[in-house]
């Protein structure tokens, strides 16, 4: 499944995340748990939202860390609302895989039920380039399917059909291992936070 065919599906089911049903609190301890991480930071911290879609929920706290927010996804529709709902962050239509990212760029990067929608092939290059776009110290969190080998399917519980892969539990790790990165946290879905999901820090 293309990127652009990705963010067609996207744009068709806006209204889930809009909705006053969506769970807001989704991914809030998660950040908290990757915030912790955070050195102090200088006056020009960025962080970057990778599949940013619409809601915004993480930014204020964001922001609160003295960060400047810039969000990246492949669906128009999720950043035109995005843009009304966080006017002070900057946005990108843009597939990530071929977005061009500078090294030792950001402090913060996350990447929330995104990766998933990766094809598999490429999310080993694609979590190499974001780490490596951190900069020393940064902090870089992620969820995944927390499967314990790595595949890939079509599902369409949510409307349209989309895309889903994992490189699995293991695979994550040992991609992890192969980055300047420090693994600080692995949570793999289970207790009070259903989403498996690591967090890793750029080595100084």
């Amino acid at each position: 499944m293309s990127p652009e065919e990705t963010g067609q599906a996207y744009n068709s089911i806006t209204h889930l995340w809009t909705s006053e049903e969506f769970n807001r609190s989704n991914g809030m301890n998660a950040l908290e748990q990757a915030l912790a991480y955070l050195p102090q930071l200088p006056k020009d911290a960025k962080a970057l939202d990778v599949g940013c879609g619409c809601t915004c929920r993480f930014y204020p706290r964001l922001a609160e860390q003295g960060l400047s927010i810039e969000g990246i996804d492949v669906s128009s529709g999720m950043l035109a609302i995005a843009q009304k709902n966080y006017p002070e962050a900057t946005f990108t239509h843009a597939d990530i895989c071929t977005y061009p990212l500078k090294p030792n760029t950001y402090h913060f990067i996350m990447a929330w039920d995104s990766i998933w929608h990766v094809p598999l092939t490429q999310q080993p290059p694609l979590i190499k380039k974001l780490s490596d776009a951190l900069a020393p110290n940064g902090v870089f969190i992620f969820s995944f399917g927390g499967v314990e080998s790595a595949g890939e399917h079509y599902d369409n519980y949510m409307g349209p059909r989309v895309y889903y892969a994992s490189l699995g539990i293991h695979g994550f790790i040992e991609l992890a291992m192969q980055t300047d990165c420090i693994i600080k946290h692995l949570n793999v879905g289970k207790g009070d936070e259903p989403h498996s999901f690591i967090v890793l820090q750029r080595k100084s």
